[in-house]
């Protein structure tokens, strides 16, 4: 296999001539399936949310699912039924859309929260258990799942347990002028994505996500990710802090960056860098006047001291 710094290069440079302007957005979203992770996507509608979730199935070539969630989707439509066979005089199980190694789960705050926990033991066991029976789903998988704005019309909020779920949450935000000057004079965005070869496969993906975990991670680091768990935690920035599964997904985040970067070791800035995206969807701000989670996160990293 070539070097991981080729190959993301590789990635990195064929995702932006579909997304255009939002280098930072994609450096964060291959962060995140690096490191295994589950993607949650959130803003307006139109600004490119699905385009990116289709680009990222088709450049790490995997089997991908799309699935339009809706306020009548139920969840045999996502884990799949039995259905009696005749002529086998047995019932066979016919496999839903979770069985692809990428699901695009699109508007997925727009399904009802039973159809939402559906995805749980999925996310977190990567199996479903349906007619009493546990099946496995294939390896990898992902779920790049997409939602509007919650004061949106018929949206339901991910409750927490779904949220803690995801890796990452990122927003793409409209388009610089520039950028939106080359998307009006460009190609259309579904050709492209028709066209978009395949840089991966599930072997090549598997080892590069054994390089990830490589990475080396100092002692020095550790103290740092350990204070902004701490900071979390003593009540004067979120209600309730990270839990030590939070903990585990930002140092895991963290190394995917710094291999992303170029290095073997992770620097206070891969995680400096990456915890708003990794955290932000996980905390509840308090003390603030008007500021959200993200920017919560980042003022607390700012008061936190470097190793």
């Amino acid at each position: 296999m070539d070097a991981p710094q080729h190959i993301i290069a590789s990635l990195f440079r064929q995702l932006t001539t579909v997304i255009v302007g939002k280098d930072m957005q994609i450096r964060d979203a291959l962060t995140c399936l690096l490191a295994g992770g589950h993607l949650l996507i959130e803003d307006v509608p139109g600004v490119g949310k699905t385009t990116l979730a289709h680009a990222l199935a088709r450049t790490f070539g995997l089997a991908f699912a799309r699935v339009q969630f809706t306020s009548d989707l139920m969840p045999s439509d996502l884990t799949g039924v039995s259905v009696f066979d005749r002529q086998r005089q047995a019932f066979v199980f016919h496999e839903g859309p979770l069985f692809a190694q990428v699901l695009l789960a699109d508007e997925i705050n727009r399904a009802s929260p039973k159809t939402q926990s559906a995805l749980l033991e999925a996310m977190e066991e990567n199996q479903v258990s349906v007619d009493g029976q546990t099946r496995r789903l294939p390896q990898p998988f992902f779920v790049i799942a997409t939602q509007n704005p919650h004061d949106q019309l018929g949206t339901h909020a991910l409750p927490e347990s779904q949220l803690d779920r995801f890796l990452m949450r990122l927003s793409l935000g409209y388009p610089s002028r520039s950028a939106e000057r080359a998307l009006l004079q460009g190609q259309d965005r579904r050709e492209l994505l028709a066209s978009l070869p395949a840089l991966l496969d599930a072997e090549r993906l598997a080892a590069l996500q054994a390089e990830v975990e490589s990475v080396r991670v100092s002692e020095a680091a550790l103290d740092y990710v350990q204070d902004l768990l701490d900071a979390t935690r003593d009540g004067r920035w979120f209600a309730q802090g990270l839990s030590p599964r939070a903990g585990l997904a930002v140092l895991r985040a963290a190394k995917a960056r710094a291999l992303i970067e170029g290095r073997r070791y992770v620097a206070p800035d891969d995680v400096a860098n990456i915890l708003p995206q990794t955290a932000a969807h996980r905390l509840v701000p308090v003390g603030t006047a008007g500021r959200g989670a993200w920017e919560q996160v980042q003022a607390m990293v700012a008061a936190t001291p470097l190793p």
